[in-house]
């Protein structure tokens, strides 16, 4: 029974060292029954060797872990399940071969006399997908037919099948796209409704703000500070606590555009039907203008159908003089446009294979020697990106999907450096990107625009777009309200614009 006049766990002075090399050096967490407790903190700040001294996978050399008032030291996921501590990981444990309702009771499935009641199995399944609001997700299904999200419901369905209080998921958006995100995010709601407290691993300071109640922050293996509140602590404040530097020194400096710098894209009255209309904006060489605007207000739409994914009703793109085709990816991209998606790893990677095939995908004519790819060329091309971009490990023959978020995003920079790209449209460029790595990258961009490059860029996190843009379009359900120099309006003036426009 849980005690609920006390914390639901409890974390002092924990510490885990391998090889010598402490990973925690003190760690201090409390959770609440009922409650979001997000936990930030760059790579290596020891957020995963924590979960997993949680769930039971590592033993903690020091220090107390208090659980429902009484201290503990499991030593096995077993223990912890026992207990009623469940783990989701980022990279979900389902087995594809399975069906939902088998993944879900794998190893305490539900028999007697040695036989499997299955029967039994798909009814309690589909009691837990209902409880989870995806009664239609039929308990036969085979788990390698469904979506990424579809998984990770499986998997929430899979913890839940014991008796727990506590849940920890360790990036749980970091493969969902927007409306996927939300269900998530519901389900979340309902679990805590319940009185089940959940542990949010995330990269995604937007998202505190929409799932969390409170925050600890994870610095070199030791907490910077516990039980934050989410509403209200600043993210100048949690950039700080992660990073130790303040938030005007992440955004580097702009460079200053020069007065002749020739307009590299036009758009002019571009309407794609239910989504936006009569969007129109110029953008210079060396110039990085951002589109501020809340999820659904047409961002993404806008750049896709300037890079001819979507086919616009009206308007006209221009790269200098002349005119794209409607519609034409083609068109764009010999024109000198290139698109780096939100979604990086459906979208714009092919994870597992090496770095250099995925920097010259869009280059292969150039690669190609008599009709067959060079596979020296491009490893030697590839070799200059990751020099110039510090792209690590350095290493052309790396699986993509081994590394970073950071180094993901350089990945495709490279890919249309590689290509000879002008006109760069950068779709949430340090989505699941480190705080400590987004300096990196925003210091990439700037460096690209200095270098005459003209750059568009949409992110959900409106400090971000005023930190890194030079020009400002604040849009709101696939309207520009306004277009304003970045240095001229705060966080709080494109809320006022966004809600204004929402009523009108």
């Amino acid at each position: 029974m849980i005690k609920v006049d006390q914390d639901l766990l409890r974390v002092r002075g924990v510490t885990k060292s391998f090889a010598g090399v402490r990973a925690l050096k003190g760690v201090e967490l409390d959770v609440r029954p009922g409650e979001v407790h997000c936990i930030l903190g760059q790579n290596g700040a020891g957020k995963s060797t924590l979960i997993k001294v949680l769930a039971g996978v590592y033993r903690h050399d020091d220090g107390d872990i208090i659980w429902n008032g009484e201290p503990f030291q499991v030593s096995s996921p077993q223990d912890a399940l026992a207990l009623g501590i469940a783990t989701m990981y980022q990279e979900l444990d389902v087995v594809d071969g399975l069906t939902v309702a088998e993944n879900i009771f794998l190893g305490h499935e539900i028999a007697r006399g040695g036989f499997t009641r299955q029967a039994t199995l798909v009814r309690r399944a589909r009691e837990l997908m209902k409880r989870l609001g995806h009664g239609s997700l039929s308990p036969t299904t085979e788990v390698g037919q469904l979506s990424a999200a579809n998984k990770q419901i499986v998997s929430m369905a899979r913890a839940l099948s014991h008796d727990i209080k506590l849940i920890i998921m360790d990036e749980p958006s970091a493969v969902l796209d927007n409306k996927e995100v939300e269900n998530l995010f519901q389900v979340v709601r309902e679990l805590t409704a319940s009185g089940i407290a959940v542990v949010y691993i995330t990269h995604r300071l937007e998202e505190i703000r929409r799932i969390g109640d409170r925050i600890t922050v994870l610095k070199d293996g030791r907490t910077t500070a516990s039980g934050l509140p989410a509403a209200t602590t600043s993210t100048s404040e949690l950039i700080h606590l992660m990073t130790g530097r303040d938030v005007g020194n992440v955004f580097p400096p702009a460079a200053p555009i020069p007065a002749d710098a020739p307009v590299a894209l036009t758009v002019e009255n571009l309407t794609l039907p239910g989504r936006f209309e009569n969007v129109s904006f110029t953008v210079r060489a060396g110039e990085i203008v951002g589109l501020a605007g809340l999820v659904g207000s047409g961002r993404t739409e806008i750049l896709e159908t300037i890079y001819g994914a979507r086919r616009a009703s009206a308007g006209t793109v221009r790269v200098g003089d002349s005119a794209l085709r409607p519609g034409s990816v083609g068109s764009a991209v010999r024109a000198g446009i290139g698109l780096t998606p939100e979604e990086r790893k459906s979208q714009g990677l092919i994870g597992e294979q090496p770095i250099f095939v995925n920097v010259t995908l869009s280059s292969f004519e150039r690669m190609a020697r008599a009709g067959f790819l060079d596979e020296r060329a491009e490893r030697s091309v590839t070799r200059e990106q990751i020099s110039a971009l510090d792209l690590r490990p350095a290493d052309p023959d790396r699986p993509a999907m081994t590394l970073s978020g950071g180094n993901q995003q350089k990945i495709l920079l490279a890919r249309w450096l590689v290509h000879g790209t002008r006109i760069l449209l950068l779709d949430e460029p340090t989505r699941g990107v480190d705080v400590g790595a987004r300096s990196e990258i925003y210091g990439l961009i700037r460096r690209l625009a200095a270098e005459g490059n003209a750059v568009v860029v949409v992110s959900s996190e409106i400090e971000e777009v005023l930190g890194l843009s030079d020009t400002v379009l604040v849009i709101s359900d696939g309207q520009v309200l306004s277009t304003v120099p970045s240095d001229q309006i705060d966080e709080h003036g494109v809320l006022d614009l966004i809600m204004k426009g929402a009523a009108a």
